[in-house]
């Protein structure tokens, strides 16, 4: 299996409530210095969306789809997807880093695709 699908296994799994409630996954997961900037434009820091997702790990209703992923250099892959739940479209973008623990997350970005529809400030974090 190569980084880009790798990586893209790994994304997919941070969608997933076994992977989201388990702390210690989630700091194998995110990078030390990871930060979110979610689709309502909230800055998340690395213990805020562990912290929360612990807390919250179900993303009932979510569907993603459009999931590519590609390696920028041979220790970076960027991974994008369109998701939608509740109504609510975004696209999404993750950058990964080859760690000497292997691949991390670095850093989440959900842009809303949805025109007209803003989503509440205290929305949960969508991460990755």
């Amino acid at each position: 299996m190569g980084s880009a699908d790798l990586v893209a296994q790994r994304e997919r799994s941070l969608l997933t409530p076994a992977v989201r409630g388990d702390r210690a996954q989630l700091e194998a997961l995110l990078h030390p210095e990871f930060e979110e900037v979610g689709a309502s434009g909230r800055r998340w820091t690395r213990a805020q969306i562990i912290d929360d997702l612990v807390a919250a790990p179900s993303l009932d209703g979510l569907e993603i789809s459009e999931l590519t992923s590609r390696a920028l250099s041979a220790d970076v892959v960027l991974v994008t997807y369109t998701s939608r739940r509740g109504g609510v479209t975004a696209r999404r973008s993750s950058i990964w880093v080859r760690s000497d623990h292997g691949w991390v997350v670095r850093f989440h970005q959900g842009t809303p695709a949805n025109r007209g529809r803003r989503r509440s400030p205290r929305s949960p974090p969508s991460i990755a």
